[in-house]
């Protein structure tokens, strides 16, 4: 209810994350799961993970390929894998299904069912609420944490969200992170440090220079954090949890039997707002960053 709004705007400044429990309809969250499956159905894997290398030379060149690939994935749909789902000639040892990561970065621009969600008239409300005056949206993936068959997923560590997407000033970027389906502590649910969000970033992802060995590089570093300071954010099936941009969150490995699916997109408020040249992502001419009020 209004009445309750302003608490839940003061706790969201005060912890740096929200959670909003059943803000999409199981119904909603089912018919991305669906798309989703009708996407994978369809997908063709990336030639840069079919190459069977056999010298130094022409792993770099691979590794060169699919750096390519992520870097210019901000204005496509496209595909990331777990590591040793393929066997040399790109072929799947599992479902391909259970070998996706997660699949980025311009859902939110490219699938209808993705779009709408984005831009649903809830989420455009909350944005307002937020006092969002000019928001942008600037990447959206569908996360899939499941436990592949006999290999071990990593857990995602610590850090901000601002170290990959950085804006002039900080303060400007804003996740949106629903569950598709529960996230709990043995599925791999998101873990935060209540009002780590206020001290700047420690680290920037920055495209690296041409003619490097690698296409992004990092400035700066990660401190250790206490990990008494984390407390777990479980969240059920349809909650949407809001993440600033500088908040300190992560997600331990999924130990359970099931996944733990999220689409999750970032908005940053454009007003008065510059957007690092050195982000790995950058808008194009084919998909400038699109208002989240359309």
């Amino acid at each position: 209810t209004g009445g309750e709004q302003p608490l839940c705007l003061f706790q969201f400044r005060k912890d740096g994350f929200l959670v909003l429990e059943h803000f999409f309809t199981a119904e909603e969250c089912d018919s991305m799961r669906n798309q989703i499956q009708r996407i994978i159905a369809e997908m063709e894997v990336p030639p840069h993970c079919r190459t069977e290398f056999s010298t130094k030379e022409e792993e770099q060149i691979q590794v060169q390929g699919s750096s390519d690939y992520f870097l210019t994935s901000g204005d496509k749909i496209r595909f990331f894998f777990e590591k040793g789902v393929l066997d040399q000639r790109g072929n799947f040892l599992i479902p391909k299904e259970k070998s996706i990561s997660k699949i980025g970065h311009a859902l939110h621009a490219h699938d209808p069912v993705f779009k709408q969600i984005t831009h649903s008239s809830k989420v455009q409300e909350l944005g307002r609420k937020l006092g969002l005056e000019r928001p942008v949206v600037v990447q959206s993936m569908y996360i899939f944490k499941v436990q592949p068959e006999g290999l071990c997923l990593v857990a995602v560590t610590p850090h901000q969200d601002a170290t990959f997407l950085h804006t002039e000033p900080l303060g400007r970027i804003l996740g949106f992170w629903i569950a598709l389906e529960d996230a709990t502590q043995e599925n791999g649910c998101l873990w935060f440090i209540p009002g780590s969000h206020t001290s700047g970033i420690n680290r920037r992802m920055v495209r690296a220079a041409s003619g490097s060995s690698s296409c992004v590089e990092f400035v700066g570093s990660e401190p250790l954090y206490d990990e008494s300071q984390f407390i777990p954010l479980p969240v059920s099936k349809g909650g949407l949890i809001l993440i600033h941009g500088e908040v300190v969150h992560k997600s331990e490995l999924n130990s359970s039997e099931s996944s733990r699916h999220v689409f999750t997109f970032h908005v940053m408020e454009a007003k008065d707002t510059s957007w690092s040249k050195d982000n790995w992502l950058q808008p194009t001419p084919e998909l400038p960053f699109p208002s989240l009020y359309t």
